[in-house]
């Protein structure tokens, strides 16, 4: 049982869920959204707010301005996608606090959450921060 617990509690230790980011996204929390997917992809289409370092890229001249004190969630497209997990090592060996996005955009936009980009949704849920 004790590996058991170890196992979720790491899960969510380095996991989010969507609705868990839009929340925490609109209580003010301090966290940047890293789409770790290649520039075009992010320019169809992102979480709003979210910043484009595809993982390929990720090096110590591409984060060099990043905060260290924030957390940062990546993701990519969805679950047959591993972007945000190659991006979530590569800012881990970095020296940053990660979190990776489960079921990414895809999932994002399931749960009914606003996109940006050329072929953004904004019909969805907005990050409407009130701080």
């Amino acid at each position: 049982m004790e590996a058991q617990i170890k196992h979720y509690e790491n899960k969510l230790a380095f996991e989010m869920d969507p609705s868990d980011l839009f929340e925490a996204l609109n209580n003010g929390e301090k966290i940047i959204v890293i789409d770790a997917r290649r520039a075009f992809g992010y320019d169809e289409e992102h979480i709003p707010n979210a910043i484009n370092i595809p993982h390929r890229e990720m090096n110590l001249e591409t984060i060099k301005d990043l905060d260290k004190d924030v957390l940062y969630v990546t993701y990519c497209t969805g679950i047959g996608c591993n972007a945000s997990t190659k991006g979530a090592l590569n800012m881990t060996k970095l020296g940053f606090k990660v979190k990776e996005l489960i079921g990414g955009l895809e999932w994002w936009k399931i749960d009914g959450y606003a996109t940006e980009g050329t072929k953004g949704e904004n019909q969805g849920l907005k990050i409407e921060c009130a701080c």
